[in-house]
């Protein structure tokens, strides 16, 4: 299939998603549980194929995510929250000491950079160290990071211990599909450039990767910033979805549990980061909802079935995946529309050539 062709299918594929995303929306309502699932879907697939990026195809394994995520949803916060409101959300700050008001675009992309920025600085620290060691110096980051931001002595920037609020949402499941889309692309891009093959050179052997002039610290150090400016927009993008912005929340739980769908979907694959994004919302935000309550077959009550079972079934079906997909759902593959058109069009070809009797091919 020639290139402008490609572009053509995927051009009209991307419509008719953003229209099935319309139609939708406008059917079901902005408050359904689909719609609540599909937006934090795909800010999780943003935020896992950051991960990806840095540990799938750089071989940098990092453990703090939640801490450049917490920047960039308290940089949007902050640059986003209407001037009128701000005497209430900093109501024990007086006001706040931060008056500028961004759009919403901007101060994404302003969050993202910001996230960058510490990347950057403390890159030439912990990218010296490796493996394990390397996890727990990302870690220890994250944590302080996030204890320094409920300082009061910030209180002015930050609100302390208190939550920001009254910033902007979303006013419609496209918006967050229209970013992600955008980083995805990006993200994809760079990983089939020059660039990308040179973490994948550092990931798979450091030694002969050197020994071909790559520059290992300053390679890392690039996808370090990088990786870290998407989970940056992704902390934004959390932000807008929970309407509201408090550092406890950004734990090193949250770290894992994205480093866990990673692993699911296929250490390696951007695909696989999707889907699995996908899938995990879903199951444990909606599909096992019905297991948390309790359950009657006339007077008689279904066993086990109360508040908390869903998270031990949801934990047996992982460990499932775990077991028997230990590349994840896709290992190092990633979807094509283009590829399964082709086959499916090459299939269709063969099958007119049989019925006609133009031979068998070899």
């Amino acid at each position: 299939m020639d290139k402008k062709k490609q572009i053509i299918i995927s051009i009209v594929l991307i419509i008719a998603l953003f229209a099935g995303l319309w139609i939708t929306e406008r059917l079901v309502g902005t408050n359904s549980m689909l719609i609540v699932v599909l937006k934090k879907a795909v800010i999780y697939a943003l935020l896992v194929a950051s991960i990806n990026l840095l540990q799938g195809f750089s071989g940098l394994f990092s453990l703090g995510e939640a801490g450049f995520m917490l920047l960039g949803a308290y940089t949007y916060a902050i640059f986003t929250i209407p001037e009128a409101v701000k005497g209430n959300v900093y109501q024990y700050y007086n006001g706040g000491l931060i008056h500028v008001n961004l759009p919403v675009w901007l101060a994404l992309i302003l969050g993202g950079l910001v996230a960058a920025f510490f990347a950057f600085l403390i890159g030439f620290v912990v990218l010296k160290l490796k493996s394990d060691y390397l996890a727990i110096a990302t870690l220890g980051f994250a944590e302080i990071l996030r204890a320094v931001f409920q300082w009061d002595a910030l209180g002015g920037i930050t609100n302390g211990s208190n939550i920001l609020r009254s910033f902007p949402g979303f006013k419609s499941v496209l918006y967050p599909f229209v970013v992600v889309g955008l980083c995805m692309t990006a993200m994809m891009l760079l990983i089939n450039s020059s660039y990308g093959r040179a973490y994948k050179a550092i990931r798979d052997d450091e030694i002969a990767a050197e020994a071909m002039g790559i520059n290992l610290f300053k390679t890392k150090l690039q996808a370090f910033v990088i990786s870290s400016f998407f989970a940056g927009i992704g902390g934004g993008l959390l932000a807008m979805y929970q309407l509201t912005v408090k550092a406890s929340t950004f734990t090193s739980g949250l770290s894992d549990e994205l480093l866990l769908i990673a692993v699911i979907g296929g250490i390696g694959s951007m695909t696989g980061s999707v889907i699995a994004s996908f899938l995990y919302v879903a199951a444990n935000e909606w599909w096992l909802r019905f297991l948390d309550q309790p359950a009657f077959i006339g007077t008689f009550q279904v066993p086990l079935l109360r508040s908390g079972f869903r998270k031990v079934v949801f934990s047996v079906i992982i460990m499932v995946i775990v077991l028997f997909y230990q590349q994840g759902l896709m290992g190092t593959r990633e979807f094509s529309i283009v590829g399964i058109y082709e086959k499916l069009t090459g299939l269709k070809k063969k099958k007119k050539v049989k019925a006609s009797g133009g031979g068998t091919e070899k």
